[in-house]
């Protein structure tokens, strides 16, 4: 007898094998004939798989008849040709093991409509349910793209620190690391005294790790970092976690325009495989969350982006006689509704604008030859505006220092990063992807609170 997943076992081939399978039950239908229709999944697929118990089990009467939503069983049978619409195979039962009930009294996911908010408050138990376990197969499956495309592309997999004296960003929002007793943390001049702390010194949670990965870029070529970051940002809207996963590339001898060639080319990779290994998660998505979510995928994948300067876009937006929420004007950071009139109106394709004002912008941006503008790129897609952001990086070290200053930042503190200009520097590129925007964007799902297994904001950190 072959163990199968359900998934497996859906399939036309799976049809004449004994198998066993192991999952929780969706629902249980009693038929007056003396037998019962299980629907079993295992996370494996979307869809369930149908199993035909008879009423001659030895356990029919004493357990399968009372089987509840979220039970776990284990199922031997043979997997034969379903004579039901719309599923390709079921299996007969030969033996069901129960192995743990669900009270429906106390049980939460009982086959009703249950509210985003309300799942979020029982974050253990919603990956059980139609939408937060097709959110993990669509979120596993970007995952793989990202390691697939850069592995093939002969990048390297580096793993910066997780806690780190450097604010990559300058923003200062950061969480604070310490050891220090905070009901009477040691003082020195009226300031905490952190050379008494851990790592002798004030350190963080990483907002990026974008500076280590230049670290590796500048002697090794390609490189690229993927784990979590943090942002102590005190916002609790729809599109912030404090805790959240980015993808971070980082080319020694990109210009510009290689790092625009190949954060097309990375997106591309990820809706293409996603729409081919997903394809049942995203017509789900389609039916239930967002019409447009497979749509926009295969429209991006027909398109080449469009790339156009920041200054430009300006003047578009300018003209286009929209009413804005947000005043359009240079020197302005774009939001999300210039962005999404680029995309969705205007040019009606993804769009990687370029050179933005260096007053927007981080020191580590390469400053162009006007003084004004930087090698600064972000890639926009319909529906959400940026989902990219990225630069040729400032290989000059004068320059380097006079960005750093300009920004209230202690070039001593970046001695290292500094050291990459001093010695042996060259052109370099990268660019930041975050997960679960990505997530987001694929699915549609309008919360990202919603495409991240654990979600942490401000005042939540349960589970």
């Amino acid at each position: 007898m072959q163990k199968m997943s359900v998934a497996e076992a859906r399939r036309p081939e799976a049809v004449g094998k004994e198998i066993q399978l192991q999952g929780w039950t969706r629902t249980r239908r009693d038929s007056k004939g003396g037998f019962s229709f299980i629907e079993l999944n295992d996370g494996s697929c979307l869809g369930n798989v149908q199993v035909l118990a008879d009423g001659s089990l030895l356990n029919y009467e004493s357990e399968i008849k009372k089987l509840p939503v979220g039970a776990s069983i284990i199922v031997a049978g043979e997997v034969r040709p379903s004579p039901a619409q719309g599923q390709p195979t079921e299996v007969k039962a030969a033996s069901i093991t129960v192995l743990g009930q669900a009270d429906p009294k106390t049980y939460a996911l009982q086959k009703k409509h249950h509210s985003f908010e309300f799942l979020r408050t029982i974050a253990h138990l919603r990956p059980r349910t139609n939408t937060f376990g097709a959110v993990a197969r669509v979120r596993n499956s970007v995952c793989r793209s990202i390691h697939d495309f850069f592995q093939e592309q002969g990048f390297l997999y580096i793993h910066p620190p997780i806690i780190t004296a450097s604010d990559c960003e300058g923003a200062g929002q950061m969480f604070k690391v310490t050891t220090l007793d905070l009901a009477n943390p040691p003082k020195q001049n009226a300031q905490i005294d952190y050379h008494l702390d851990f790592f002798e010194r004030p350190a963080f949670l990483t907002v990026s790790g974008q500076l280590e990965a230049e670290v590796f870029a500048c002697s090794l070529g390609k490189v690229y970092t993927f784990g979590p970051t943090f942002r102590a940002e005190n916002s609790n809207t729809s599109r912030h976690l404090a805790e959240f996963w980015m993808v971070e590339p980082e080319m020694a001898f990109f210009d510009l325009e290689d790092n625009m060639t190949i954060a097309e080319a990375f997106l591309k990779r990820i809706f293409k495989d996603v729409l081919a290994r997903c394809p049942e998660d995203m017509a789900f998505f389609r039916d239930r969350i967002d019409p447009t979510a497979v749509s926009t995928l295969e429209g991006i994948l027909a398109s080449d982006f469009l790339r156009l300067p920041y200054t430009e876009a300006v003047a578009i937006l300018q003209k286009s006689g929209k009413s804005f929420d947000y005043p359009v004007a240079w020197g302005n950071d774009l939001q999300a509704e210039h962005e999404r009139y680029l995309t969705e109106e205007h040019f009606k394709k993804p769009v990687i604008l370029f050179d933005y004002p260096r007053s927007l912008k981080p020191f580590y941006m390469r400053v162009n030859d006007d003084g004004k503008t930087v090698r600064a790129m972000d890639v926009l897609v319909p529906r959400v505006g940026e989902i990219i952001g990225g630069s040729q990086r400032e290989e000059r070290l004068d320059i380097l220092e006079e960005r750093m200053r300009e920004q209230k930042l202690d070039p001593e503190s970046y001695w290292w990063y500094l050291d990459l200009r001093r010695y042996g520097t060259v052109p370099h590129s990268g660019f930041g992807l975050g997960l679960e925007r990505t997530v987001q964007f694929v699915t549609g799902m309008t919360n990202i609170r919603d495409v991240i297994p654990f979600p942490r904001t401000p005042g939540n950190a349960e589970f």
